[in-house]
């Protein structure tokens, strides 16, 4: 099966360095500190953020700051073939290497002893749901308003029948040569996720990577509309 047509379209129509389409909405959850919803291209992700508040757990607490919980899950109906309910080995790796993804750019040192503990529910998955996560969950941590270096920005690119491509979709996801998850925090040039599945030469490594940093700053565009959008018509509401 090939995944890139002879005039080099894939096989959703799109370019090879561009985008699935992307949606954010900012405090869709009322009893939430934070949250953020996002849809790009068919995933569809829920992320909440509590906090930051007393970790009640003494033996968990970091007297030099807070601690960044992350929860991934994947509903059951979340892909055609039910997903089994409760933690995965898969869905407990996201969990933590979102967690780590965060850490990097929450100012944990301003809350000694303190939990915040971030939920992202896969309602819809479709290739990319880890990216698809981060970006929401940072979206939501902002939306709590707990302090943070920057925004972390989410992406990944790929190879599939020889191709470096941006974005992958299920059919390359499950059937290319290679998968490249970034997380990149544009203020201040950081990587906080690297992960690779597959096989690229140095070379289409550097170029996957980069494909995927520059998409994260365009990703970072998007979070950071969603989020003025949001205090716009916060602020509206309040002056009526």
């Amino acid at each position: 099966m090939s995944l890139i047509g002879e005039d080099g379209k894939r096989e959703d129509g799109r370019a090879l360095d561009e985008l699935r389409p992307i949606k954010i909405e900012v405090g869709v959850l009322h009893n939430a500190d934070g949250s953020a919803y996002v849809e790009w291209g068919k995933n569809k992700v829920l992320a909440a953020v509590y906090g930051p508040k007393e970790m009640y757990n003494k033996y968990l607490q970091d007297p030099t700051g807070a601690v960044v919980q992350v929860n991934y899950n994947m509903a059951a109906f979340s892909v055609d073939d039910r997903v089994r309910p409760g933690p995965s080995r898969r869905s407990i790796e996201i969990s933590k290497i979102i967690g780590e993804a965060l850490e990097r750019v929450i100012m944990r040192e301003d809350f000694p002893r303190a939990s915040i503990d971030v939920f992202i529910e896969v309602l819809e998955a479709s290739a990319g749901t880890r990216c698809a996560g981060l970006t929401a969950a940072s979206v939501a941590v902002a939306d709590a308003g707990i302090p943070m270096r920057d925004l972390v920005a989410s992406c990944a690119a790929g190879k599939a029948d020889g191709h470096i491509i941006l974005d992958l979709g299920k059919g390359e996801d499950n059937l290319g040569q290679a998968d490249l998850p970034v997380g990149y925090v544009p203020g201040t040039g950081e990587i906080t996720l690297l992960q690779m599945d597959g096989h690229m030469t140095r070379e289409e490594f550097d170029s996957a990577l980069k494909l995927a940093i520059g998409a994260c700053e365009e990703i970072h565009d998007i979070q950071k509309r969603a989020l003025k959008h949001r205090y716009a018509i916060h602020k509206g509401g309040e002056g009526q």
